[in-house]
């Protein structure tokens, strides 16, 4: 018997469903908003702006609003066609108070060039080079490791940093995580308040080389565990609805708690076919675009076939590695989420669009809960959950219809008999697009008194999307 208390229950997979007529589980895509930072500028006199970024500024984390401020981590570094790698790695630090206005702080902290006028908080390129930090929110940690990161998994393992306050780091002596063959970077990194553990999910590479001198095969995740950030279980791989091939491979992952359902982890994820080539003038073969990945034991995803974020018309998306997506959704306004990717990676190369200006960061927003909804069209469809004890007074959906669609529910007894007081036909039409719509029988809306009781729920929709509803406490 499911037991879902008072928590919100979105509709991305099938864990809540028993059965489905004329209804289906539909995948939602962000929408494109404004560019809020440019990674290679040209300034006034014709060089970079900023020279310790470039064109493969990436492995990006933005971090839930701080006293005020949102803050990201990026990895700054430029690919040089000429010399045929990055000139340099650094990690840098921004901060906003919107999510929308960037701006670079002058910290002095690290000589770039000869000048500490720079936004670096960490110089070393082996840490640098796959940069990831977050605020820890585990109560019991010293406030002086209250901010953690980890860099670049290599030969020499995945190293750990600490911070007080996010800007000044002191890097581990120990590495978090040994060097174990085949593990490869990408990794998203956080604490789970449900389970009161850290939780790793590092890229690797499946069916690979375990003698580590070749990558082969293709790109997988592994996950570790760690009471304390310092000490991890063996690695795990994880296990897939839909799992990932040679064809389409998770390059980078964002997997992190859904801050307001943390049971289910969510992840925008960098999907990647290495074989296929827009432009034939390009030197590197491989295209990508934006997946997305759900969880809600950690351990088996439900990974969506179809791209969350697809390129576009812009020709520049059109070469490898691109549509970046950046780990950490943010609630912008109580309607909506604030989602970054990174777009123009490998940017000016004359190849392609000479003079276009280059890597960027995009924002983009999705409805509140809005990563998958439950569908019907006008012709009308239903869907009936299993059965599962509740607390609350009153059950809330986040739903959208047309003007002449609509949403009813009737809750019915284990064994799928209606209860007298909310037959489907005692629910008057529920249409309009709401985040928070408290559902009301002919009776009323109180379910107070069906607590711990085993009951179905079964929807009706007619050209109608319900994202997620929970059944609210007092």
């Amino acid at each position: 018997m499911l037991n879902i208390g008072s928590r919100l229950e979105l509709l991305i997979d099938d864990y809540l469903i028993d059965t489905m007529d004329g209804a289906s589980l539909q995948l939602q895509h962000p929408v494109p908003q404004e560019v809020v930072m440019v990674y290679d500028t040209q300034g006034t006199l014709g060089h970079l702006e900023h020279p310790w970024e470039g064109n493969t500024s990436g492995f990006f984390s933005v971090i839930f609003p701080d006293d005020g401020q949102y803050k990201m981590y990026y990895r700054g570094s430029n690919w040089t066609m000429e010399r045929g790698y990055q000139t340099h790695e650094v990690a840098c630090y921004a901060e906003s108070p919107d999510g929308i206005q960037w701006t670079r702080p002058e910290l002095g902290l690290f000589e770039f060039e000869g000048s500490k006028k720079n936004n670096i908080v960490w110089p070393h390129v082996d840490e640098a080079a796959s940069w990831f930090a977050f605020k820890d929110p585990n109560p019991t940690v010293p406030d002086t490791e209250r901010y953690k990161a980890a860099g670049g998994m290599d030969l020499k393992g995945m190293p750990g940093l600490i911070s007080p306050d996010g800007v000044h780091w002191t890097k581990l002596e120990k590495p978090l995580i040994p060097d174990d063959l085949n593990t490869d970077w990408g990794q998203s990194v956080f604490w789970n308040p449900l389970d009161k553990k850290y939780h790793a999910y590092l890229r690797y590479w499946e069916g690979g080389d375990e003698s580590h001198k070749v990558h082969s095969g293709y790109r997988s995740l592994r996950h570790m565990s760690s009471d304390d950030f310092y000490n991890w279980s063996p690695w795990t791989p994880i296990t897939y609805e839909n799992p990932p091939s040679d064809h389409i491979q998770i390059y980078m992952n964002n997997i992190r708690p859904y801050e307001r359902a943390p049971h289910i982890l969510i992840g925008p994820v960098k999907r990647f076919t290495p074989e296929r080539k827009k432009h034939p003038t390009h030197p590197y073969p491989g295209l990508s675009d934006g997946g997305l990945m759900t969880s809600r034991d950690g351990l088996h995803f439900k990974f969506w076939q179809e791209a969350f974020n697809r390129p576009g018309p812009d020709p520049e998306k059109w070469i490898q590695r691109n549509l970046v997506p950046v780990n950490g959704i943010v609630q912008s306004s109580p309607e909506e989420l604030s989602l970054y990717w990174i777009e123009r990676y490998y940017s000016h190369l004359p190849e392609i669009q000479p003079g276009v200006e280059g890597c960027r960061m995009r924002r983009g927003t999705i409805r509140t809960d809005g990563f998958v909804s439950m569908y019907a069209p006008y012709a009308g469809g239903e869907f009936v959950t299993k059965p599962f004890v509740f607390e609350g007074r009153e059950l809330v959906l986040n739903y959208a219809t047309s003007a002449m669609g609509s949403v009813r529910v009737e809750i019915q007894e284990e064994s799928g008999r209606p209860m007298e007081g909310f037959k489907l036909e005692q629910c008057p039409d529920i249409f309009g697009d709401e985040i928070k719509h408290i559902v009301s029988w002919e009776g009323g809306g109180d379910v107070k008194r069906l607590e711990g009781t085993p009951v179905r729920l079964r929807f009706v929709l007619q050209d109608a999307d319900l994202y997620s509803f929970r059944f609210q406490p007092e």
